[in-house]
């Protein structure tokens, strides 16, 4: 996850402690969205893994390029809520930073609001993942009386081009219901986009909403080939970096204009290395700063197996949530922190110290330590092999130190 507004415009969000190691300055209210009392990590290598947790299968939409390919069926063996409360006990525990609520779609779980309750109960922050398309106003009450720290909204574009991908007809419209209740009901929201070919030509479209709606957060997710998400729907390198030269010009005019602003990239670390490279040529003297900041993130080095885990709808724990075809354990039967620090299975090894297993350009790139190698599954699931070069890697030969 790379933070756009900090990295390229400068400005101070609430999860810089987590992502780089430093004090956030901005609104103190919100200080304590990761961390309170200042605390800070050591290391990025030191972090508790933010878990996603799919609380169910089920989902009332179709999208296109859903990572679980979830639809309306009940699956067999999700965690009733006794586990899921022991679970919740274990994570607690191992002390992680965020437990994030997903699917599915996680407001078709009928017990999600206690769950949520329960979690706040153990001092674990909880974030909602969701399509948005059923938040009513007494939902987004119900949220904000809870203490969610956020609630990420999924939306592919504008009008048709998001029913398109959520294939239901109306989706956008009860997602832009969804929106409008959690910011009169003062919860914290933003949205979610995942990166495809179609999609990103509403980039300037979607910053004009978020601006127009005063919605102050926003995750662009480049698309990782799991369930529905097809390769063939990912960007070329071409259209990558115009869709990165558009996130990055639009957060920086919103920024300089006084908006404040969170724009996030996440699922490439290659954009670390591309944004330094903006920031060398456009504020040189801002960049040493930059490459500090990225260097101690470490990109995919510190995210996959270690700042980011996975735990789906029947408790089994999974690298992170787009490599659920690898399974470590299950929290029914050991602890989370227990199935996370083991490392006697060769994948959870590797992850833990991956950088002396790249290969090819990731291996040699003269910004490892800043992309870490992007993210191994992508690279699994086109050569098999989890130590291969990601493909999605936009950077030149000459860009990376291999001419």
């Amino acid at each position: 996850m790379i933070n756009v507004s900090r990295i390229y415009a400068g400005h101070s969000v609430t999860g810089d402690t987590l992502r780089y190691g430093e004090k956030y300055t901005g609104n103190v209210k919100e200080a304590h969205h990761h961390f309170p009392d200042g605390q800070k990590p050591k290391t990025a290598a030191e972090r508790r893994p933010v878990v996603v947790w799919n609380v169910s299968k089920r989902c009332n939409l179709k999208c296109i390029h859903c990572y679980t390919d979830s639809d309306e069926k009940r699956t067999h063996g999700e965690l009733t809520f006794d586990e899921a409360c022991k679970m919740i006990d274990d994570l607690a525990e191992f002390k992680i930073p965020a437990l994030l609520l997903s699917g599915g779609e996680p407001l078709l779980r009928e017990d999600i609001f206690e769950l949520a309750e329960y979690a706040v109960s153990k001092g674990i922050k909880p974030v909602l993942s969701t399509n948005g398309t059923l938040i009513t106003t007494e939902v987004a009450e119900r949220l904000k009386k809870i203490g969610f720290t956020y609630v990420g909204i999924s939306l592919d574009g504008i009008g048709p081009t998001n029913d398109h991908f959520r294939g239901v007809l109306g989706a956008f419209d009860r997602a832009m219901r969804g929106f409008k209740a959690c910011v009169e009901a003062e919860q914290r929201v933003g949205l979610r986009l995942t990166l495809t070919r179609h999609t990103y030509k509403d980039l300037d479209a979607i910053f004009d909403f978020l601006l127009e709606n005063k919605i102050n957060r926003a995750c662009f997710y480049h698309l990782v080939y799991s369930g529905r998400g097809k390769s063939e729907d990912d960007l070329n390198h071409g259209e990558t970096r115009e869709a990165m030269d558009i996130i990055c010009r639009r957060t920086k005019e919103a920024i300089d204009s006084g908006v404040d602003l969170d724009i996030l990239t996440v699922d490439n670390h290659a954009d670390a290395p591309y944004i330094y490279m903006k920031v060398l040529r456009e504020n040189p003297e801002r960049a040493e700063e930059i490459r500090r900041l990225l260097e101690w993130n470490g990109g995919g080095a510190n995210s996959t197996g270690i700042g980011i885990g996975n735990i789906d709808w029947n408790g089994n724990v999974h690298p992170n949530q787009f490599w659920q075809d690898k399974t470590f354990g299950n929290v029914k039967e050991r602890k989370f922190g227990d199935i996370w620090m083991d490392t006697s299975d060769d994948l959870m090894k590797g992850l833990k110290n991956r950088l002396p297993l790249l290969k090819g350009r990731c291996g040699k790139c003269k910004f490892l330590r800043m992309c870490g190698g992007a993210l191994r599954v992508r690279a699994f699931r086109t050569t098999g092999d989890p130590w291969a070069p990601d493909p999605a890697c936009y950077l030149s030969d000459e860009e990376i130190g291999l001419e």
